[in-house]
């Protein structure tokens, strides 16, 4: 049996679309709902492991203390080493490290 919320509480300005319930955004709302506050802090548990492991793996980008951001110790090892697997190609600057690459390909 699939369970589904009856109502969500959105920490921004824009409710997703799609979402399987009626739902409010809040502006702020990490700091106004109890909530939010308690999802917000097991977001941030969840992604503080993952970036760990995510080190683990690949030592070399500091993931364990920038978290994923793009701190000036990030951009040098990005710059450095290339991108991960994990590294979002929509971020500049790993599309920035990947364009040289991709012009030097044969056509």
């Amino acid at each position: 049996v699939a369970h589904v919320a009856q109502f969500a509480r959105i920490d921004g300005n824009v409710v997703p679309k799609g979402l399987p319930c009626p739902a409010q955004a809040l502006i702020g709302g990490d700091a106004l709902d109890r909530a939010i506050m308690a999802a917000s802090i097991l977001a941030k548990v969840s992604r503080d492991r993952f970036m760990q492991r995510l080190h683990d793996a690949h030592p070399e980008y500091g993931f364990d203390q920038h978290k994923g951001y793009g701190t000036p110790a990030h951009l040098a090892a990005l710059r450095s080493h290339g991108p991960c697997p994990q590294h979002r190609r929509s971020f500049a600057p790993v599309r920035a490290c990947l364009e040289p690459a991709l012009s030097s390909l044969p056509a």
